[in-house]
C-alpha cells in the first residue's frame, strides 16, 4: 500500500435508496427518516473526465485500479492482491449445457482467502481505518470471518468475528489461523448479525457489514468492472450469481451502470439471474409468487455461505431482475452436489456450496429455456470448494487401493474403465 493521503476519490455522500436523504460519509448505514438501506454516491461527471480505459489498464492488478470508483478517499488503501481474477472461457460446461458462450468468473481464487469476500473487505477495512477504527468485526457464514482476520492482521488492525457455530470446520480454521477472537454463536446467521448490531452500537467497533456497510458493499462493484474489462470492453448478455443477503447481485449491477454512465462500455441490457437453496430461498419464492416483498425463512440448507433468511437487499434484487427480463431460482441440496461436481469435471473448479448452487441454477434456466444459448453468459463463483469439503463427501467415490504390482494396477484399472463407461450408459439414458 502507499502512504500519502490526498484524496482521489469521486465518492461525496451516502444516500438513502428508498427517501434519498443524503449524510456525510461516516460510519452510518441506515436513514434516520425512513430506515432505509444507505448508499454511496459519486460525481459522475468527474469520473467521466479523469477515468478513461488506459489509466484503469495502467493501474495496480488488483481491485485499486478501480479506485476512482470506490469510497476510499486517500491513498492509503489496503492492498493484497485482491482482484482480477479469471474469466475463464468455460467451453466443455457450456458443451454439457448446450450453450454456445459461456464464462465463467472464478473468485475461487480470489487473495488472500479464496473468496469474493476479499473485495469487500479490502474496501471496508481501507475506509474503516481512516475513520479511525482500530477494531474491526463481522458476522459471518464463513468466508466474510475468513477475509476480515486475514485482512485486518495485515493491516494490523484488531479483529473479533461472529460466526454460527455450526459452521464448516474448513471455515472456522480459515479465520482462527490469523488470530482473531472468534465468538462461535449457538444460532444461524440472523440471530448472528442481530447480536452484532447490539455489539457494534454498544462498543462502537467498526463492523464491515453493520455500520461500514455502505463503503463494504461497494467492494462488490469490482466483480462487474473486471468482467467488462475482461470481455475487451463490453458487457455480457446475461449473469447468473447466487443471492444471500441480495449485495452481490445489486452491486455488480450498479458497476456495470457506471462504467456505461462514464462512458467506458457502451450501453446494453444484460440480464440478471440469481441462484439460491431451496432450504432458504426468500428471494426466489418472492420472485415466483410475483411479491415484491420478502417473507423471512429459517435457513436449512448445505449451502450456508448464502443461508441469509431475511436478506437485507433482497427486494432490490428482485427489482433488478425483473427490470432486466432476467430470472431467480432456488435448486434442492443434492443439485448443488451435482453442480460442484459438474464445474469440476468440466472446467477443472473445485467451488463451494455457492458456486454449486450457482451452476445447478445456469443449468435449471437453460433446461427451462430461459437462458439463449447465443447470449454471452457470465456464471459467477465466489469461493473455494477447499472451505466446504462436507458438502461432498460420500458422493465423490473413493480411490482404488491396490499393491505396489503391474498386474494390481492393471486389474483395478480395467475396473475403473467399466465403472466409467457404466457411468456414461446411465446419463446417455
Amino acid at each position: 500500500m502507499t502512504q500519502a493521503t490526498h484524496s482521489t476519490t469521486a465518492a461525496t455522500a451516502l444516500t438513502c435508496k428508498e427517501c434519498g436523504a443524503e449524510y456525510e460519509l461516516k460510519a452510518t448505514h441506515v436513514c434516520e427518516y425512513c430506515f432505509g438501506p444507505l448508499e454511496v454516491s459519486y460525481d459522475y461527471s468527474q469520473l467521466q473526465r479523469t477515468v478513461t480505459r488506459q489509466t484503469i489498464e495502467a493501474g495496480p492488478n488488483s481491485i485499486w485500479r478501480y479506485r476512482p470508483f470506490l469510497p476510499v478517499q486517500t491513498d492509503n488503501y489496503i492492498d493484497v492482491g485482491t482482484g482480477m481474477t479469471p474469466l475463464l472461457q468455460a467451453n466443455r460446461l457450456a458443451r454439457r449445457l448446450g450453450l454456445k458462450r459461456l464464462f465463467i468468473k472464478n473468485d475461487a481464487v480470489n487473495m488472500p482467502t479464496l473468496s469474493f469476500k476479499d473485495r469487500v473487505v479490502s474496501v471496508a477495512l481501507s475506509r474503516a481505518r481512516e475513520l479511525g477504527f482500530s477494531t474491526v468485526s463481522c458476522a459471518s457464514t464463513g468466508n466474510l470471518a475468513n477475509s476480515t482476520a486475514a485482512i485486518a492482521a495485515h493491516a494490523g488492525l484488531d479483529c473479533c468475528v461472529f460466526i454460527p457455530a455450526d459452521l464448516e470446520a474448513g471455515k472456522v480454521l480459515g479465520t482462527l489461523i490469523y488470530s482473531p477472537t472468534v465468538m462461535a454463536v449457538q444460532g444461524n446467521y440472523d440471530q448472528v448479525n442481530r447480536l452484532c448490531c447490539e455489539v457494534a452500537n454498544t462498543h462502537g467497533w467498526g463492523f464491515v457489514n453493520i455500520n461500514l456497510r455502505p463503503y463494504y458493499s461497494e467492494g462488490s462493484k469490482t466483480l462487474g468492472y473486471e468482467v467488462a474489462e475482461q470481455l475487451g470492453w463490453q458487457l455480457p448478455d446475461h449473469i447468473v450469481a447466487p443471492l444471500a443477503s441480495g449485495s452481490l447481485f445489486s452491486k455488480i449491477y450498479k458497476g456495470f451502470q457506471e462504467f456505461i454512465k462514464v462512458g467506458l462500455v457502451d450501453e446494453k441490457a444484460v440480464r440478471f439471474s440469481g441462484a439460491q437453496a431451496d432450504g432458504c430461498s426468500p428471494i426466489a419464492q418472492a420472485f415466483a409468487e410475483g411479491r415484491d416483498f420478502i417473507n423471512p425463512v429459517k435457513p436449512n440448507t448445505i449451502a450456508k455461505s448464502i443461508a441469509i433468511g431475511n436478506p437485507a437487499d433482497g427486494v432490490y434484487a428482485l427489482e433488478i431482475a425483473r427490470k432486466t427480463n432476467g430470472n431467480i431460482a432456488s435448486v434442492s441440496d443434492a443439485e448443488i452436489i451435482d453442480g460442484i461436481k459438474l464445474l469440476a469435471e468440466t472446467e477443472g473448479i473445485f467451488t463451494e456450496t455457492a458456486g454449486g448452487t450457482t451452476i445447478a441454477v445456469l443449468k435449471k434456466l437453460v433446461e427451462a429455456g430461459k437462458i439463449d444459448p447465443d447470449e454471452t453468459t457470465v456464471a459467477y463463483i465466489t469461493g473455494n470448494g477447499l472451505k466446504t469439503q462436507e458438502a461432498v463427501q460420500g458422493y465423490i467415490g473413493e480411490p482404488l487401493t491396490i499393491e505396489p504390482k503391474l498386474d494390481s494396477f492393471e486389474r483395478a484399472w480395467e475396473r475403473a474403465q467399466t465403472l466409467d463407461r457404466l457411468e456414461w450408459q446411465q446419463v446417455l439414458v
